[in-house]
């Protein structure tokens, strides 16, 4: 009898509620293909630890990768290795640079047009002069600057004071830092957030504020849901991370098995809002969404 395939997904923040979807997807498939797949990461954003989670997981046996490739040139050589081993890598979540790591495919949002969906999905809601506070959870991550550089370029036209902040990836952290920017600028009236964390925290942070905010962002957990429902966000971008969990898996197994060589994937930028938010929820709770 062959031996079971063996793949490792290795993520960045793996603990967040993010990557659940991702999780599911990823066992899903691995049902469905008769592999083994496990489900690795660091707790914060560590290039120089994914990449000896990588290592050793090669040490261990395992026959393909999926990694999240926030920087392609902190992983070229990690990947670089492993190809050389045999052993096929494939991006999810980030493939910094569409595939400047070296990976064999991505499956990821594009950042830039998802950004641009956003700000044009905002901009009847935002008045020409706004001051705008725009958010990243993390600093120096190519996605999110990609979705804030599409935001803003989808906004332009607007005359926007742009304010920016960094508030960490845990969420009441993150929302304690929005609360001291809207406290030292009373001026704001929007918030735009280019990932998890930072857009439940900005809903936590508007419905603690005790005035009137325009608030979007990207991504989805339980708490997102229940702030556009109650109003306080406006809508959220899904990344459909089941799709970033599925596909690699698949990906990797025709490969390994066929020769068949990974295809990039747009994972897309699916609006939710109160007219879909129940249905979104059931999903969500399912482990779908």
């Amino acid at each position: 009898m062959a031996r079971r395939l063996k793949l490792q997904f290795i993520a960045v923040t793996c603990d967040e509620d993010f990557f659940r979807p991702v999780r599911k997807g990823m066992m899903d498939a691995a049902a469905l293909m008769e592999v083994e797949a496990v489900f690795t990461g660091t707790k914060g954003v560590d290039a120089e630890e994914m990449a000896e989670l990588a290592r050793r997981g090669m040490a261990d046996g395992v026959d393909g990768l999926a990694l999240v490739a926030f920087d392609g040139a902190a992983f070229a050589p990690v990947v670089a290795e492993a190809h050389a081993r045999g052993v096929p890598v494939v991006a999810f979540n980030i493939d910094q640079g569409k595939g400047s790591a070296g990976t064999l495919s991505g499956i990821a949002q594009d950042f830039s047009a998802a950004g641009r969906t956003l700000g044009r999905h905002a901009a009847a809601s935002i008045a020409s002069g706004s001051r705008v506070l725009l958010t990243l959870h993390d600093a120096g991550i190519s996605a999110l600057e990609e979705r804030r550089d599409g935001i803003k370029a989808a906004l332009a036209g607007h005359g926007i004071a742009w304010i920016e902040t960094v508030t960490g990836h845990q969420v009441e952290e993150a929302a304690r830092r929005i609360l001291a920017v809207l406290a030292r600028e009373p001026g704001i009236s929007t918030i735009l957030a280019t990932g998890q964390a930072d857009t439940e925290g900005a809903g936590l942070a508007a419905e603690r504020v005790g005035r009137t905010l325009y608030v979007a962002g990207f991504d989805m957990s339980p708490a997102i849901l229940r702030l556009i429902e109650a109003g306080q966000l406006a809508f959220t971008i899904d990344q459909q991370p089941y799709a970033q969990g599925f596909y690699p898996v698949i990906q990797l197994v025709l490969n390994l098995r066929y020769g068949l060589m990974p295809a990039s994937l747009d994972a897309g930028a699916a609006i939710v809002d109160r007219g879909n938010a129940s249905r979104i929820r059931a999903l969500s709770e399912a482990g779908y969404r």
